[in-house]
């Protein structure tokens, strides 16, 4: 797909972040956007922005988690624009932090069931009315084909000590984003994974829409982690740049994009360290090579938080309580 004007866009998370971005980069080039969150006040503040922008845009309410909400937004979507999505950017995310040993069944489930089953949701909801809608008919596409955009994230090819459910959860988005990417060809149907690190977004506040029936964690959340995560992410890839790199993905019919010139490069030593994995030999190496980039990395990770209003701590940690965790791990 080249030419996104007139194409009707759905778009989870689009009310701040990389779905913004997409919105308003989309958007911009004619394509009609429907942004939908879980934060009505954002989202109503996103569509004015959009609108603004002399975008045609189309805001809604939900959670993703909620397949009742879920369907009822692609209803509405549907009726709004006359069809199912050509577009449909599944980007909405959450993240917490903490030691892996921590985790409680709730850290998982809130993380899996936004980032995986949000994701799953709106597979199977979306792609057989697209399919019916767009797909190859004698050959021939009836309207020009559709495409499915997931956004991941560069964590989705290692494991982290500390971003256990997460990591988990996006690398199994990319593995279903590789079965669908050879599912739908048939069907002229495009899926591509975006894997970015950090990104213009306030998912260190995702913490703020955590449910309450998901509320027990094992990690330590307080104002000045959330504070913190807030100072990192300023600091990140603007919404719109990614997006950009998202564009040129689907024009190309790419299955992966990573917004980065060394792309290859990261790629190349992530793969590397799962075979390190396979030997002692290659442990040993793996850990003379980490204590290197930690000593390289150490004026890199510093974060200037002179911006941040309020408490500062760092994230990470354990909750205090949780005596089987060791003690530097914890608050």
């Amino acid at each position: 797909m080249k030419d996104f004007s007139g194409k009707i866009a759905f778009i989870t998370g689009g009310a701040s972040g990389a779905g913004l971005g997409q919105a308003k980069l989309f958007g911009g080039l004619g394509a009609k956007v429907t942004i939908v969150d879980i934060r009505q006040d954002a989202l109503d503040k996103a569509v004015a922005e959009l609108k603004s922008l002399g975008i045609d845009a189309l805001g809604i309410q939900m959670d993703l988690t909620n397949r009742e909400q879920y369907i009822a937004a692609a209803d509405k979507a549907e009726a709004h624009w006359g069809g199912p999505p050509q577009l449909l950017f599944l980007t909405a995310g959450v993240n917490t932090f903490g030691p892996a040993e921590a985790s409680t069944f709730e850290d998982f489930d809130w993380v899996l069931g936004v980032n995986l089953f949000g994701v799953i949701n709106g597979l199977v909801i979306f792609v057989p009315r697209m399919i019916k809608a767009y797909n190859k008919i004698n050959g021939e596409l009836s309207r020009e084909g559709a495409h499915i955009s997931i956004v991941s994230s560069l964590g989705a090819f290692s494991g982290f000590a500390t971003d256990a459910p997460y990591s988990c959860s996006k690398a199994a988005v990319n593995n279903l984003a590789y079965s669908y990417y050879e599912a739908l060809k048939p069907y002229g149907i495009g899926v591509t994974v975006q894997c970015p690190a950090n990104i213009r977004s306030n998912i260190g506040e995702a913490v703020r829409t955590r449910p309450a029936h998901l509320a027990n964690t094992g990690y330590h959340v307080s104002e000045g982690t959330i504070n913190m995560l807030k100072s990192i992410h300023a600091t990140g890839m603007d919404p719109v740049d990614l997006a950009k790199n998202l564009k040129q993905a689907i024009e190309n019919e790419l299955p992966l994009a990573i917004p980065y010139d060394n792309a290859e490069e990261i790629l190349q030593r992530e793969f590397k360290k799962v075979i390190q994995y396979l030997t002692v030999e290659g442990l040993r190496e793996l850990e003379e090579e980490q204590r290197r980039l930690a000593e390289i990395q150490k004026d890199f990770l510093k974060t200037d938080t002179s911006g941040i209003n309020g408490p500062i701590e760092p994230f990470g940690r354990a909750r205090s309580d949780l005596n089987w965790v060791l003690p530097e791990k914890r608050k």
